[in-house]
């Protein structure tokens, strides 16, 4: 049977962006996964195939090796696929014994896509959140905390995926090696195995909490450490926080993307932060002194001129960001607040300034 390159498999062309890939996986990943094809081989294989072809277009770095030896011509579809072992192969390994060094310099290639690399194969996923951040604690840095929902061990089996008193037995598909091998244009890769998922065990009877999986659905309360000078869009990476790995592979990473909250004072522009304080028109004039709050919660003096226009500009420097190193300035604007009614003295007295001010105009 003719095997497709892994384009054709998710149904995406070669051009296709990471999003596309993803969800051509998804779909076809629920459509064919063994659970929702109980008793049906071919159903499993074009999972395998699925699952295989997912592992390799996602990731950027073996997706472009895989796009050379495809343009190479290494995975012509005419070529027979096969999942048997071969005399003089060992289990999983391609008709006639191949092996990637066969290739030189391009099994060196292959073996980073494929194959040497099965701790790898069992690493769990990476899983992707966001978190909102506090305006303040973005600036200074803290802790806030996140919950986040992952899959973890069945507290029930404890992994195993057997109900209480249920005959655990070797796996017939994987012979209990927990992985499976198929052949992709000639050459063979070994992925875990879709009926026992990589426990090389199958069950008599599935446990009732998680359905065989071994695994359930739950959340993680975690405390996020936030660096100093975050800003939305900040990346956090928190190893082993994500999907458990599989026959006691690595657990994935947590890869969290902030969104940093607005706040009532402050704005930010690169490292300065912005501000706006409201002064009389007496103040303006006059001149004054006011009290400025820093990020910081601190109280720093400003003196206002006398004359000061609306909207003019003031630098309060090293009370902005701090990130790497640098730290910015806070640029307070003055907004020259009028009053909105006047008492009859007050209006005497300011017709008697008008009286008196020489206007430019």
């Amino acid at each position: 049977m003719a095997t497709p390159d892994y384009y054709q498999v998710l149904g995406v062309s070669s051009s296709a962006k990471p999003e596309e890939i993803k969800k051509a996986y998804r779909r076809l990943a629920k459509q064919y996964h063994p659970d929702a094809n109980p008793n049906n081989p071919s159903a499993a294989e074009r999972f395998k195939q699925i699952s295989e072809a997912h592992s390799v277009l996602s990731d950027d770095e073996k997706r472009r090796k895989y796009d050379t030896m495809r343009r190479l011509g290494a995975f012509d579809p005419r070529r027979p696929s096969s999942r048997t072992t071969s005399p003089g192969g060992s289990p999983g390994s391609p008709p006639g014994g191949f092996e990637f060094g066969d290739l030189g310099g391009l099994g060196d290639l292959f073996s980073s896509i494929f194959g040497r690399g099965r701790k790898d194969d069992r690493r769990g996923e990476t899983v992707e959140t966001t978190l909102e951040v506090p305006f303040r604690t973005a600036v200074l840095g803290g802790k806030v905390p996140l919950t986040v929902p992952v899959t973890d061990t069945c507290p029930q089996c404890s992994g195993n995926g057997a109900a209480p008193g249920a005959t655990v037995s070797t796996c017939s598909e994987c012979n209990g090696r927990g992985t499976v091998s198929f052949g992709q244009g000639g050459f063979a890769v070994n992925r875990p195995c879709p009926l026992c998922r990589g426990r090389g065990k199958v069950a008599s009877q599935k446990c009732g909490t998680c359905g065989g999986a071994g695994a359930v659905r739950t959340e993680r309360k975690l405390m996020v450490a936030i660096p100093p000078g975050s800003d939305s869009g900040t990346k956090i990476r928190l190893k082993g926080q994500g999907e458990p790995g599989h026959s006691g592979g690595k657990a994935g990473d947590l890869l969290i993307t902030l969104t940093v909250e607005t706040d009532r004072f402050f704005r930010r522009n690169g490292l300065d932060l912005l501000c706006e304080i409201p002064v009389s028109l007496p103040q303006a004039i006059l001149g004054t002194q006011v009290r400025v709050r820093t990020v910081e919660g601190r109280k720093v003096l400003l003196k206002i001129p006398a004359g000061t226009q609306p909207g003019r500009k003031f630098r309060i420097k090293g009370q902005g960001v701090a990130k790497g190193g640098a730290r910015g300035d806070q640029l307070v604007t003055v907004r020259v607040q009028l009053p909105g009614k006047l008492t009859p003295d007050q209006e005497a007295l300011l017709k008697q300034f008008a009286d008196a001010a020489e206007l430019p105009y």
